[in-house]
């Protein structure tokens, strides 16, 4: 992708969530753009880099291994999120990569995470993934066992910033991102990470801190 699409695409997507900010009456900066990269190769990324975008995002802990140090050495402040679904045996791997973790869903992934987290010195955001659709394909605890979950998180001393969810495909998600951001309240919760291409509007109008974004910025998947 040369430079200057990478910069247009990514100045769009920053006025779309200024815009759906200014709506909600909230600040733009409020809202952290995570580009999601996964399936794109460094080639594609460097550009976004280049255009001043300083926060991604990958799924799998492999493919971001595979990519991204030599991107940070030229690029030191860039922050890594992974968005994916993690293994338990890939939570030492996924601590030392990353600098947030979006899709902590189970107690033993939790403990996994602390032990990682203790032997590496080293602490990333955490956010507990809600499976806030009820839909039995997708990662993300049961809305009725996030309170459990948090209980052990938190007794774990992982650093909670907040919840993250994926809506059902194909439905209206505004009652959804609006049903997270109630959990994250009643449970003293600050982030909310909400809301990909098609909706992440949305989910600013709804008070998201961190949205998702891939296809908006990079194009069709790779």
């Amino acid at each position: 992708m040369p430079i200057d699409e990478a910069s247009q695409r990514l100045a769009d997507v920053r006025a779309r969530i200024a815009r759906a900010a200014r709506i909600a009456g909230r600040e733009a900066d409020a809202v952290t753009l995570i580009a999601i990269s996964k399936t794109h190769d460094a080639d594609a990324i460097r550009p976004l880099i280049h255009a001043g975008q300083r926060v991604f995002g990958e799924n799998r802990v492999q493919e971001a291994e595979g990519k991204w140090p030599a991107l940070r050495e030229a690029a030191p402040d860039v922050a890594l999120h992974l968005v994916g679904q993690l293994q338990s045996n890939k939570a030492e791997d996924a601590v030392a990569l990353f600098d947030a973790i979006h899709s902590v869903d189970r107690a033993s992934l939790v403990h996994a995470l602390a032990r990682a987290m203790d032997k590496a010195g080293r602490r990333p955001a955490c956010f507990l993934q809600v499976n806030i659709g009820d839909e039995e394909q997708k990662g993300g605890c049961a809305v009725a066992a996030l309170p459990e979950l948090l209980a052990e998180a938190r007794a774990a001393d992982l650093p909670v910033q907040g919840l993250m969810c994926v809506p059902p495909l194909d439905l209206e998600p505004a009652p959804y991102f609006a049903l997270l951001a109630s959990i994250a309240r009643d449970h003293g919760l600050a982030g909310l990470s909400m809301g990909m291409s098609g909706d992440f509007e949305t989910a600013v109008t709804i008070g998201a801190t961190h949205v998702r974004v891939g296809t908006a910025l990079f194009g069709a998947r790779a």
